[in-house]
C-alpha cells in the first residue's frame, strides 16, 4: 500500500484536537474525554510541544501516583514525538505502528502541523479499500462490470 498518508488526511480533514502545554492534566483528561479521543496534541502556541495519550495517563499519572488536578501536562507528556510527512506511505506508517508501539503519529510538514493519523484512521482505510476490491471482483465474476 504505497498510498499516501496525504490520500488519508485528504478524506479525514486536517482538524487536530489540541491543548496548550500549560493545562493540567485534569484539563486535558476532561478534553480526551469531551471528544472520546485517545489522545490529544501539546501546544507551545503554533509549535508541537508533545502528545498526551492514554498510555501517559496510565503509566506517568495512575503509576507515578501523581494528582491530576494539580499536575501540569508538560511535566508527563511525551515530549520526544515520533512524526511522519504527508508523504509517508500506509505501509510505512503500519510497520511504526507496529515497530514503534504507537497510535497516533502527528503529520508534519517542517515545523508546521498538518494533522494527526490514528491507527484506527489506518484501519478505517484499509477495510474500505478491502470492501472495494471486493465489490470489483463481486461486479467482475457476474459480469456486471463495465469497462
Amino acid at each position: 500500500m504505497n498510498t499516501s498518508i496525504a490520500t488519508l488526511l485528504e478524506k479525514k480533514g486536517g482538524s487536530t484536537h489540541t491543548v496548550p502545554h500549560t493545562v493540567t492534566v485534569s484539563e486535558a483528561v476532561r478534553e480526551m474525554n469531551r471528544l472520546k479521543i485517545g489522545a490529544v496534541l501539546v501546544m507551545n502556541g503554533s509549535s508541537l510541544a508533545g502528545i498526551f495519550t492514554e498510555r501517559d495517563v496510565l503509566s506517568r499519572v495512575v503509576g507515578g501516583e501523581r494528582d491530576p488536578l494539580t499536575t501540569p501536562l508538560a511535566s508527563v507528556m511525551t515530549t520526544d514525538v515520533l512524526t511522519i510527512t504527508p508523504e509517508t506511505t500506509v505501509d510505512e506508517v503500519m510497520s511504526l505502528f507496529r515497530d514503534k508501539r504507537c497510535r497516533h503519529l502527528p503529520v508534519m510538514r517542517g515545523a508546521q502541523l498538518l494533522g494527526l493519523i490514528s491507527i484506527g484512521d489506518v484501519s478505517a482505510w484499509i477495510a474500505n479499500m478491502h470492501r472495494s476490491e471486493v465489490e470489483s471482483l463481486r461486479q467482475y465474476i457476474s459480469g456486471d462490470l463495465s469497462t
